[in-house]
């Protein structure tokens, strides 16, 4: 079994002029249908997700961290899910930090009870979680914020996405032995940068060494910053497969 993991938004921080912020769909085959998930749904993504699927079709949401530029366009997939002109769509499972439906009622200025719940299934993050043919798995990592790395395995093959974390040893451990590594660069080397906040290409290439991945992918650079920079960082760490995620690409698992 193979899954296809495309990239609907990968600009780091707000969404730049290629691409809207993080969001990564994942497909696969299993029993005659095509299962979908997303892994973030950041500002700018949900009309980018109609040229490669019907948003209607998603089966789960798994968010990364409630930063804008990570959540932010649950606010108009709730609007969709609401008011769609076929009716009101069943619930779906929405996976994120604890505060999460607080944070998307807030957000579309809702009251919290109900805020976005009879839209969504709100849970948090933790145990292991079976849909269809994904197993998904999250780890804890290093921002400013409750914020997690996110697995998913299918066909015995793995994708390791770092969200937005520092350089730790807890995203090393966790994608050991990945088929793909999609790992955020969101600074650079040559500048002072804040500690356990984002990661360099260089650390980038540090972690997919020692977690010994099979590809990685780098994402989440800002428009301010130029992608070349940290696949050029990269390289000084790491001599694997490598490439800077743009919207629409497609990595096959």
């Amino acid at each position: 079994m193979s899954a296809r993991v495309t990239v609907v938004g990968c600009s780091g921080s707000y969404p730049g002029p290629e691409s809207p912020a993080s969001c990564y769909l994942i497909e696969a085959d299993e029993d005659g249908r095509t299962y979908r998930i997303l892994l973030d749904l950041g500002n700018g993504a949900i009309g980018h997700l109609h040229r490669y699927a019907d948003p209607l079709t998603i089966d789960a949401v798994f968010l990364s961290h409630l930063h804008a530029d990570h959540c932010l366009d649950m606010c108009g997939y709730y609007v969709m899910r609401k008011y769609h002109p076929t009716g009101p769509q069943p619930r779906i499972p929405v996976w994120g930090p604890e505060d999460t439906p607080g944070r998307m009622a807030r957000a579309y200025d809702l009251p919290l009870d109900p805020g976005m719940t009879e839209e969504f299934d709100f849970r948090a993050h933790g145990d292991p979680v079976q849909i269809g043919p994904f197993l998904v798995r999250t780890m804890p990592v290093v921002h400013p914020v409750d914020a997690f790395a996110i697995s998913v395995t299918v066909g015995g093959l793995s994708l390791v996405y770092s969200g937005d974390t520092g350089p730790c040893e807890e995203l090393t451990v966790f994608a050991a032995g990945a088929a793909v590594l999609l790992c955020e660069a969101s600074f650079r080397d040559a500048d002072v940068n804040p500690p356990d906040l984002h990661m360099t290409g260089s650390e980038c290439g540090t972690t997919a060494l020692a977690a010994a991945v099979g590809r990685l992918v780098l994402t989440h650079v800002p428009p301010w910053h130029d992608p070349q920079t940290a696949y050029a960082e990269a390289r000084t760490t790491w001599d694997g497969p490598l490439d800077i995620a743009v919207a629409g690409m497609v990595i096959d698992l």
